[in-house]
C-alpha cells in the first residue's frame, strides 16, 4: 500500500485557483451523470464523442481560470488553442477525460487541468497540475518541486503525500494500459505488448482514463502504466503527478513524451522490466 501518512494543509494560491475551477466543471457533469441517456451528443469522428456536458465543463473552467489569471493561454480538448496576452503562461485542459465511460453511465472519469510555464526564455516546462473525479471527490493535484497530493474529502480534508508502490518484482505487479479503438492504428502491435504484460505480471486493467491511470499509479494503486497516441490534455497533469510523486516518465518512441503521446511510468526498479515488453 502506497504511505499516505504524511499531510499537508497549504494550498498555494495557484493551486486553490486550479482546483476551485475543477470543482465548478464537475457541477455540470455530475448534474448530466445523472441523465446520461438524455444527454445531446454529437459525432467528432470514430469512436470519438463529445456531450453538451463536456463542452460546458470546459467552458465554465475556462471562464474561471481566465478571471483568475487574466491573460493566460489556453490549449483545450473542444476550443483547441487560445493565445492569450500572456504566451509565457498556458493551461492546458481536459474537461472530461472518460468522455466514453461517461457516456454509457460508467462512473469512471475526470477533469484535467495543467499549467506550463516558460520560464527566463526555456522551453515551457509543467509546473502544476490537477486530476479531479467528481464522483468519488477525490482530488490529485502537485506543484512542480512540492510533491504529489490527493484530497479525497477524508481526514478533516487534510492533503495526504502519494507515495507510488514500491515493488520491484515484476509478476507481482498490476499495470495499466489503453487499448486502441476504432479509427485507432496499433491494434496489432498493442496486442503484443499485451500478451508480454499479462504473461509475466498479477494483471492488466484497462479502465478508459488515462489521467486517473496516471493518478492511480501516482497513488500506488497501480504498478505501472503504458498507452501509445494520446493528446496532449490527456496526460499533461498526470505527468507532473506522477513525476512529483517519485515515478519515471518517459516517452516510449523517444522525444519528449507530451510531444509523442506515447507514455510509459513505472518505479526505477519496474521501468527497465516493463519497457523490456513493451518497446
Amino acid at each position: 500500500m502506497p504511505d499516505l501518512s504524511e499531510t499537508t494543509s497549504h494550498l498555494s494560491p495557484l493551486m486553490r485557483v486550479m482546483q476551485f475551477a475543477a470543482r465548478k466543471g464537475s457541477r455540470n457533469l455530475l448534474r448530466d451523470f445523472g441523465e446520461v441517456e438524455h444527454l445531446q451528443v454529437s459525432r467528432k469522428g470514430p469512436a470519438d464523442f463529445v456531450s453538451r456536458a463536456d463542452k460546458k465543463a470546459e467552458e465554465v473552467i475556462i471562464e474561471n481560470l481566465g478571471r483568475d489569471r487574466p491573460g493566460y493561454s489556453f490549449l483545450a480538448e473542444e476550443s483547441g488553442e487560445i493565445t492569450g496576452s500572456d504566451k509565457t503562461h498556458r493551461f492546458i485542459i481536459d474537461p472530461l477525460d472518460g468522455t466514453t465511460n461517461f457516456l454509457h453511465g460508467i462512473p469512471h472519469f475526470a477533469i484535467s487541468i495543467a499549467l506550463e510555464r516558460e520560464i527566463d526564455g526555456n522551453p515551457k516546462e509543467l509546473v502544476a497540475g490537477v486530476i479531479y473525479n467528481p464522483i468519488t471527490d477525490e482530488m490529485f493535484f502537485a506543484e512542480k518541486g512540492k510533491g504529489a497530493y490527493l484530497n479525497d474529502g477524508t481526514r478533516g480534508g487534510a492533503d495526504r503525500r502519494l507515495r507510488p508502490s514500491k515493488r520491484d518484482i515484476f509478476q507481482d505487479s498490476l499495470f495499466a494500459t489503453g487499448i486502441p479503438f476504432l479509427g485507432r492504428p496499433g491494434h496489432a502491435k498493442f496486442l503484443k505488448e499485451l500478451h508480454q504484460v499479462m504473461g509475466h505480471s498479477s494483471g492488466v486493467r484497462r479502465m478508459g482514463s488515462a489521467a486517473l491511470d496516471l493518478a492511480w499509479t501516482a497513488a500506488g494503486r497501480y504498478d505501472g502504466f503504458w498507452e501509445r497516441g494520446l493528446a496532449t490534455w490527456d496526460i499533461a497533469a498526470g505527468i507532473l503527478i506522477a513525476q512529483e510523486a517519485g515515478l519515471i516518465v518517459e516517452s516510449l518512441s523517444g522525444g519528449d513524451v507530451l510531444d509523442t503521446g506515447d507514455i510509459i511510468v513505472a518505479n526505477e526498479a519496474l521501468m527497465p522490466q516493463l519497457k523490456q515488453r513493451v518497446e
